[in-house]
């Protein structure tokens, strides 16, 4: 027994010594190491995990399936497993093309750090004022994912980011309010815009369309998105797909910042961010949540995003 160890000891040595490369090897594993992270890292908090920890199940299932020589089950899932790349690519194609528009960009890669706290600082006044004036709002900013090919019938606006402007392209007398304003490299690109709704079935229901356009445009893109409801008079940000509602202007500062500063890569949960001070963050995040039973236009206009 003692020699057949050792023998295998010795087989092992001569197999690490004449392929293993410390320096090569080394470089692989690290590099891997740091895909599975990054991979991790962007599935978290999404609906990637459960289905990852259902393939883990399936694969599970196959090799016991394969140790206890159960045909059936095993032909079963070696058929469906065949076929597990191709699944992945249609489940996660949403989260892959966010993860690839990442690449190689940064948070708003065109504006100073100087001119994104003006722009911070104007949309929270917008929202204040719209918000004491219970008119409804939805304010798209723009962060790594470009979102030309998202945005539909806006009319182009090019101009500096300010309150009194933003307030103005709001007021129900404006004939651009019914839709979204577009913040893109800094600037006022587009108002009236109509987005993307989400095709969750899900969500709360008296879910607005004007949230429902916010869910959508946040689940496709990266984008950062300030709603104020038009019964409610609450403010809320959406990120991911998630809303952070009930936030005063203070905390929409603090927010706001926080995410476009790359601090935050996603709403914080409960227990999370910024707890001190004026703009301390006490509101935790809700998948597809709603504020009250915010306003619900019929399907017919569903593909605008005022509600």
């Amino acid at each position: 027994m003692i020699e057949r160890l050792w023998s295998l000891l010795l087989e092992l040595r001569d197999y690490l010594g004449s392929n293993f490369d410390p320096f090569r090897d080394t470089i692989d594993i690290l590099l891997v190491t740091l895909g599975i992270y990054w991979l991790l890292v962007l599935i978290r908090g999404t609906r990637a995990v459960q289905i990852l920890v259902g393939l883990i199940v399936l694969l599970t299932a196959s090799a016991a399936s394969n140790l206890l020589n159960l045909v059936a089950l095993r032909l079963i899932l070696d058929n469906f497993l065949g076929s597990a790349a191709i699944i992945l690519v249609i489940l996660f194609q949403h989260d892959l093309r966010r993860a690839l528009a990442r690449v190689g960009r940064g948070f708003f890669p065109s504006v100073s750090a100087r001119e994104e706290s003006q722009i911070v600082e104007e949309v929270v006044r917008a929202a204040q004022i719209l918000s004491q004036r219970r008119v409804g709002a939805l304010i798209v900013l723009e962060r790594e994912t470009n979102l030309d090919d998202q945005i539909e019938a806006g009319t182009p606006v090019d101009a500096t980011v300010s309150k009194e402007l933003l307030t103005a392209l709001f007021i129900p007398q404006s004939p651009l309010h019914d839709g979204a304003v577009l913040i893109q490299r800094g600037r006022i690109a587009y108002a009236g815009c109509v987005l993307p709704l989400t095709a969750r079935l899900n969500l709360p229901e008296g879910l607005g369309t004007r949230h429902r356009a916010g869910v959508g445009i946040t689940e496709e893109t990266d984008a950062l998105v300030v709603i104020v409801s038009e019964e409610t008079s609450a403010i809320s940000v959406m990120l991911g797909g998630e809303i952070m509602p009930g936030l005063d202007p203070s905390r929409l500062r603090v927010v706001l910042r926080e995410i476009l500063s790359g601090e935050w890569r996603e709403l914080p949960g409960p227990g999370e961010g910024p707890r001190s001070g004026a703009g301390a963050v006490e509101a935790a995040p809700v998948r597809g949540a709603k504020e009250g039973s915010e306003e619900s236009a019929p399907a017919t206009t569903a593909a605008r995003s005022a509600g």
